[in-house]
């Protein structure tokens, strides 16, 4: 019988917050039934596995993501679009790291395609279109965003930019800047 109170969406919620609280990695089943006070057995009723929690907890982390993003974007274009949009993954990176972290997790095809990372992409090539970006140069647009935000982001959490001038905030800016820039007048093949 399961143990009263425990669902599996409290499970995945409580399985986030310990993400954003010990790092993702170390997020197993054993460290939520130590959460709960409860034997790990107890939560394999809800969950099949460390994996399947972890996977449930990036889906969450997608969806978050995508619903801030969503409402960022509207009624944006352009470089205030481009803007809002690695805002919003930035702010989340800080306030929910290992969240954000769980976001990288590799999906199975299946999974991936059923999650809001669909959303993700969907509302990066909405940004382009305002670009005038066609395939291929879209998809590689696309790349191009998520390779910069994501590494700027993991070297800032890391502590990479801490100790030298001028300001990440000034960094961050100037980086949308030079993407709009490029976006803008995107090289021919």
């Amino acid at each position: 019988m399961a143990r009263a109170g425990l669902t599996p969406e409290r499970l995945v919620r409580a399985g986030a917050e310990l993400a954003d609280e010990i790092g993702f990695d170390q997020v197993t089943l054993s460290a939520l039934a130590r959460r709960f006070d409860v034997r790990v057995a107890s939560l394999y009723s809800h969950l099949r596995n460390s994996q399947d929690l972890r996977t449930r907890i990036a889906l969450l982390a997608l969806e978050e993501l995508a619903d801030r993003a969503a409402a960022a974007l509207a009624g944006r274009a352009g470089r205030d679009a481009l803007a809002a949009f690695a805002d919003v993954y930035r702010d989340y990176a800080r306030e929910h790291p290992g969240r954000y972290d769980a976001t990288r997790l590799r999906l199975d095809p299946e999974t991936a395609a059923a999650s809001a990372g669909v959303r993700h992409a969907e509302m990066t090539r909405a940004i382009l279109r305002g670009y005038d970006l066609a395939e291929p140069d879209q998809t590689h647009a696309v790349r191009l965003l998520g390779s910069v935000f994501h590494g700027y982001i993991s070297l800032e959490a890391a502590g990479g930019f801490s100790h030298s001038a001028p300001d990440t905030q000034e960094t961050w800016t100037r980086i949308v800047d030079a993407l709009d820039a490029l976006l803008r007048n995107w090289p021919a093949p």
